[in-house]
């Protein structure tokens, strides 16, 4: 079983809270179809979110220089501010709060949230090798061009997943004729065949095809012959919220 211990360094640090499946423009889509993705939507939820302690809005003028950068907060007084100019070059850099720490192999991949575009703005990914940093990281998000952008109180600014980051070291893609493999061959012409029957069906509004939408292999785990094919398939994802061991306000907080 992995863990995942996020030890707090500072007085008030930002939440963190499993992530959400859902998302505002997936519920405005007609018929909520994006959510026929189910990819898209474990994606969403497989890791941890980091929401701001308070808002931050952040204004660039299209220079390289860490003043270039011009941050506002609406932090209480004496707080630190989760957000700032560090880099220069355009970027935003917020300050996690935390000293995250793994078991052995085992690294975190901090990035922005999945599936979640924010205009003007991009966040940069890293993998960190948290089995042994005695150090925070920060999370950096880059302008696409001048301008203003605005993350709310509460907004997630960081998703954490957990990584074997030496995992693919030895791993050597292979590329085939499908041809060589006549089982894989079998299920993707049984898969193509049908799927192109049923598309054919939906655009000239077969009644029963139309009623039924979509297919639903992939959300079931099914192959096209109706087979179980993934015995670890994930139809749904909710990660567990985080869990304070001790309560005991922290004292020379940095």
């Amino acid at each position: 079983m992995s863990k995942l211990t996020c030890y707090q360094v500072q007085q008030d640090p930002c939440r963190i809270v499993a992530a959400r499946a859902e998302r505002q423009w997936m519920d405005e889509t007609d018929q909520r179809f994006a959510y026929r993705c189910l990819p898209l939507s474990i994606a969403n939820a497989m890791g941890w979110e980091l929401l701001l302690p308070h808002a931050v809005t952040a204004t660039w003028n299209g220079g390289n220089a860490l003043a270039d950068v011009v941050v506002e907060t609406d932090a209480a007084p004496g707080a630190k501010p989760a957000a700032s100019s560090h880099f220069g070059h355009g970027v935003l850099t917020f300050h996690v709060g935390y000293l995250f720490r793994t078991e052995p192999g085992t690294g975190i991949w901090a990035r922005g949230i999945p599936n979640l575009p924010k205009d003007g703005i991009a966040p940069l990914e890293g993998i960190v090798e948290t089995d042994w940093l005695d150090f925070t990281f920060t999370m950096n998000w880059k302008f696409t061009r001048p301008g203003t952008v605005t993350f709310a109180r509460e907004e997630p600014f960081c998703f954490i997943t957990l990584i074997k980051y030496r995992a693919l070291l030895d791993v050597v893609p292979e590329i085939m004729p499908i041809d060589r493999a006549p089982d894989v061959k079998q299920g993707f012409e049984l898969w193509r065949s049908a799927r192109l029957e049923f598309n054919a069906k939906l655009a000239a509004e077969d009644p029963e095809t139309s009623t039924r939408g979509w297919q639903k292999w992939y959300m079931r785990g099914e192959n096209a012959a109706g087979d179980k094919a993934g015995p670890g398939h994930l139809s749904k994802l909710r990660l567990a919220q985080p869990v304070r061991v001790d309560t005991q306000t922290l004292k020379n907080p940095t």
